[in-house]
């Protein structure tokens, strides 16, 4: 479903990403961990639009993605849950919901996927009056993620879910995740710095290093691998 091909990405003069090659099948969620500074988010960035590759390809379902605007590749159905949820604090949860129904098709059926985040995320439904930026950071978690999946998204893309929020807070986030993965066949992407958790819920995941792809493979096998351990879990 998504697939990138031998990419690099600079800032400016700065390279950032070198041949990077990735494919995330229908249906799957694929992790991409690393430390911090590795490239995750640059991905992240390139994949959305944000960024521009100088080398390579970035197909989704068949369409070349990599020349387009921000805004045409959600119209294509990808969308992205930013590092730092990035809500718009002044608005309320509601209105912060409705902006990621921006797209046409969304926008016909914003009610329904309404009520659908409603059932995930009922703390969001309680609170749809209420001004976003008076909430926790684990319900702006939610908010954040429930307004990319406004826009009915075929790909999602998670950046650093973790960040800031109470372990009890991130497994439910998990939990969800997981759940909406099962029960819509919605494709994931998930991009983390907590290395077990990021494995735990992936299908298969890469390991990137320095803007390089240095490991790949299933799930369960990457997170028993002893680069993983000694690298990410401080075990030999």
């Amino acid at each position: 479903m998504l697939k990138i091909t031998h990419i690099d990405v600079y800032y400016g003069d700065l390279q950032a990403l070198w041949d990077v090659s990735l494919t995330i099948g229908e249906g799957e969620i694929v992790t991409l961990v690393g430390s911090n500074g590795a490239g995750k988010s640059t991905l992240m960035n390139t994949i959305s639009g944000l960024l521009k590759i100088r080398v390579g390809s970035i197909e989704f379902r068949g369409i070349r993605l990599d020349s387009l605007p921000a805004h045409s590749i959600v119209e294509h159905g990808i969308s992205m849950v930013p590092e730092g949820r990035r809500i718009f604090p002044q608005m309320t949860v509601l209105e912060n919901l409705e902006m990621g129904a921006s797209i046409h098709a969304a926008r016909k059926v914003r009610q329904k996927t309404l009520k659908e985040i409603y059932e995930v995320f009922p703390i969001l439904g309680e609170r749809a009056k209420q001004r976003a930026g008076t909430l926790s950071g684990g319900e702006q978690q939610m908010l954040a993620i429930g307004r990319a999946l406004m826009s009915q998204p075929k790909g999602l893309l998670i950046d650093e879910m973790s960040l800031g929020l109470s372990p009890l807070v991130v497994q439910e986030l998990s939990r969800v995740i997981q759940g909406i993965n099962k029960a819509n066949k919605l494709t994931i992407f998930v991009v983390e710095q907590d290395v077990p958790l990021a494995l735990s819920m992936a299908h298969r995941g890469y390991v990137i290093e320095n803007g390089r792809i240095v490991d790949e493979g299933d799930a369960k096998s990457l997170l028993c691998s002893a680069r993983i351990k000694e690298a990410y879990l401080g075990t030999a």
